[in-house]
């Protein structure tokens, strides 16, 4: 499923359909962000086709009424954990090779995830490492807004270890399960 996605939006962000859907994702992820009044807002070094809310934030004034986080990984212990972030491109990487902040270990209100599949119940399909649910299961009071592509909608299989959504946000809707 996961490679069925990831080659379905390869192909669809070439697409003319695909090709204004950060344009469309840029102009709502603020309006919701602004309602949601984050104080620490984690965000996501972008890999290859996701969305660059990272780049987004660097860009935007709202961005400076908050502090920024981005994740580290750690794949020894299994984990992550948010660093505050300045803005500025990381120079360093975590243990699984991504762009990642060096500053103080934070705890984000409010979390932007990616995802390379979703349904409409709030779950989301990731790399497989485990990174952003074991971290959501150690921090329930976080408010989580998964930014997909439309095209990733699908349905498959949730198992016990997957944590739900609060949010889906894709350049087409915003999907509150």
């Amino acid at each position: 499923m996961r490679a069925f996605l990831l080659q379905r939006r390869r192909e669809w962000l070439t697409s003319p359909q695909g090709a204004g859907a950060s344009a469309a994702l840029a102009e709502a992820l603020p309006a919701l962000l602004q309602q949601l009044e984050p104080e620490c807002l984690g965000l996501y070094w972008p890999l290859d086709g996701e969305f660059d809310a990272a780049e987004l934030a660097r860009q935007q004034a709202w961005a400076a009424q908050m502090q920024l986080a981005l994740p580290s990984a750690y794949k020894q212990e299994r984990k992550m954990e948010f660093r505050r972030w300045d803005g500025e491109t990381p120079s360093t990487r975590d243990e699984c090779g991504i762009p990642c902040a060096s500053g103080a270990v934070v705890l984000p209100d409010v979390l932007l995830v990616p995802c390379v599949g979703f349904s409409r119940a709030g779950y989301r399909l990731g790399y497989g490492g485990g990174y952003f649910d074991r971290w959501l299961a150690r921090h329930p009071g976080v408010t989580t807004i998964g930014l997909a592509w439309s095209v990733g909608e699908a349905t498959f299989a949730v198992e016990a270890h997957d944590q739900p959504l609060t949010l889906v946000l894709t350049e087409r809707e915003l999907i509150s399960p």
